[in-house]
């Protein structure tokens, strides 16, 4: 059996009646539907950090996705739908939102406004899309429409850049941005493992500064946390293909003073 998987991600906060609205609207359309709430906690109107958590669809069944990160809701900003080519759609604004996570599912296939008020429910509310445009675009797309009926295609090089470009090596040296810290207070960067691995490999050290502050630390590049010693910092691939930077049984962000948004230079260490 084929399970209609349907994810929402949001700001809405894990207590807000939006989510269930959302799923009621779902529902609704198409009731076989199965609906996630993957993450309600992205903070409010940070579409990079709703842009990273969005990344871990990739590691989730086909499906379709709503990611509700929306500070233009209500304005000329578009509502799509990104299919991609490992087969799932993502639904929300078209603000850069989608596009990470996109890529993590293999690229854009098509793209399509979601136009047609067919497939919306009526009258739409000017500040709730999340429940009136895209719960409804989701659950129209799982019941077995075709996607071409929600609106025109669009030019996916058109579509908003994503809200952070992928860190690359500059000789020995890589930029990055940290765009998400956890509750544990791990930094997870604008970098993927496969472009660290291009120059540093596990059991390497990396030399990371942080700025601003100019601040300079050694850390081991880790398989897992575990390979370092309690309160020791490192070095290792996320599970979702990025890289972070944590501390073992500790607060990386709050001991060393970084927030989101903070500048780091890794280079590998040699000798």
């Amino acid at each position: 059996m084929i399970i209609k998987l349907i994810t929402l991600s949001s700001d809405f906060g894990p207590g807000n009646i939006g989510c269930g609205a959302m799923e009621a609207v779902i529902y609704e359309i198409c009731p076989e539907a199965r609906v996630v709430h993957l993450c309600h906690a992205i903070e409010p109107f940070n579409v990079k950090e709703g842009a990273k958590m969005l990344e871990g669809v990739a590691k989730l069944p086909v499906g379709f996705h709503v990611g509700v990160v929306d500070p233009g809701v209500g304005t000329l900003r578009k509502g799509i739908a990104i299919q991609t080519k490992r087969g799932d759609f993502l639904i929300g604004p078209d603000n850069g939102l989608l596009r990470p996570a996109s890529e993590f599912l293999g690229g854009i296939s098509a793209a399509y406004e979601l136009a047609n008020e067919r497939y919306r429910r009526n009258p739409v509310s000017p500040i709730f899309h999340g429940r009136d445009i895209f719960a409804p675009a989701a659950a129209y797309l799982a019941k077995g429409i075709k996607p071409e009926e929600l609106g025109p295609k669009l030019n996916p090089d058109k579509l908003t850049a994503a809200p952070y470009p992928e860190a690359r090596w500059a000789g020995d040296q890589i930029k990055c941005e940290v765009i998400h810290i956890n509750e544990s207070g791990n930094l997870f960067l604008n970098l993927r493992a496969e472009e660290l691995s291009k120059q540093a490999q596990e059991g390497h050290t990396i030399d990371l500064k942080v700025t601003p502050g100019a601040r300079h630390l050694v850390l081991s590049f880790c398989r897992t946390f575990g390979e370092a010693a309690a309160g020791e910092a490192l070095i290792l691939k996320d599970d979702f293909g990025r890289v972070e930077a944590a501390i073992n049984q500790g607060d990386f962000a709050s001991k060393f003073h970084v927030k989101r948004g903070d500048r780091l230079t890794l280079r590998r260490k040699h000798g």
